[in-house]
């Protein structure tokens, strides 16, 4: 009450602290598909900081909880992504979280900064004769999956969640592409797969294997391509440092070492550019299969990975179809 007084009479921030902060945080961002990773980070910081007013929360205070992740031996990027959902609460009680007496919760941030991390790990595109090492040692549904990677460039959970009621025909190039939705996409935006012939052999192949996941061990989505066997699988071939997420660097170096534009790198990819990913006119998806083909040739030879897991066998061989003349746009949805 004498708070309340204090701020109605003088103008007197009411003392909050990180603990409350932190609730108002996680209530008020239930729609982030991070939320509970969110929320797990937070329940590590309470037992330190939890209890620390905000306006006396800064680098000083955060010290005992980033040394004591030290002492944890955990990675500088996992403590850094404490530390920056800490600035994040401090920035948005200061400029958004306004109380009934019209103050913000805090006056002003401290600066929260990142440790530096020296020892991150720099992305390891794979070469042809590394990638059919590893995918030799793979099972021959982990095969599949990493096959579709490195020729779609989607990431680990987009393609273990990949589904045929995302898959879209495309009559005007004899053809099929797969809109994959933006709340399984990382940065929420809806993801545009593009097939080139490797890949498309790889869906064929598993149709009519599962009602609604492409992917599937056993008669069952697979959770997760990075798992025991793919990380025995990678030793084996002397590739024990890979991750799944260097299959997505693999397809964009070669899109890039075949002079692919950068603007359509990024909508194979899937990154964020602004561009609509469900408008494209039938000569703006014959040019991005055509980019994705180009990672599929080396020296214009098939590759001798396709030879060995027979990606290829009964598969289309023919090239996208031209799209000069075409006009109109093609309307892509599910």
């Amino acid at each position: 009450m004498e708070q309340t007084r204090q701020a109605h009479v003088y103008g007197v921030r009411p003392s909050r602290t990180f603990e409350q902060a932190a609730a108002k945080f996680v209530l008020e961002n239930q729609h982030k598909r991070s939320i509970d990773d969110d929320a797990y980070r937070l329940k590590g910081l309470m037992p330190l900081i939890g209890h620390v007013p905000l306006d006396k929360l800064h680098m000083g205070t955060m010290q005992p909880w980033v040394e004591s992740k030290q002492r944890e031996r955990r990675a500088v990027g996992t403590i850094n992504h404490g530390l920056q959902l800490v600035r994040r609460i401090l920035n948005v009680a200061s400029s958004e979280w306004i109380d009934e007496q019209g103050l913000t919760w805090l006056h002003a941030p401290a600066k929260i900064k990142l440790l530096a991390n020296n020892s991150k790990r720099q992305p390891y595109p794979l070469n042809w004769d590394e990638q059919a090492r590893l995918f030799r040692e793979l099972p021959d549904h982990l095969a599949d999956m990493s096959l579709f990677a490195v020729n779609t460039g989607c990431r680990d959970a987009e393609i273990c969640g990949l589904q045929w009621a995302w898959e879209v025909k495309v009559p005007e190039l004899d053809t099929s592409v797969f809109i994959v939705p933006g709340s399984d996409v990382k940065n929420g935006d809806e993801r545009l797969v593009v097939l080139n012939r490797v890949a498309k052999s790889v869906v064929e192949a598993r149709r009519g294997q599962h009602t609604t996941h492409v992917f599937t061990y056993n008669g069952e989505p697979t959770l997760r391509i990075l798992n025991s066997a793919w990380k025995k699988a990678r030793v084996r071939a002397g590739l024990s440092t890979v991750r799944v997420h260097d299959l997505k660097h693999t397809f964009g170096r070669r899109l890039r070492a075949a002079g692919v534009s950068f603007e359509d790198r990024q909508d194979l990819l899937g990154h964020r550019s602004g561009r609509i990913t469900t408008h494209y006119s039938a000569a703006e998806l014959s040019r991005l299969i055509e980019a994705a083909e180009s990672v599929v040739d080396r020296d214009g030879r098939r590759p001798e990975l396709v030879v060995l897991k027979g990606a290829l066998s009964g598969a289309s061989r023919k090239t996208p179809a031209s799209a000069d003349g075409a006009r109109g746009t093609v309307r892509l949805s599910r």
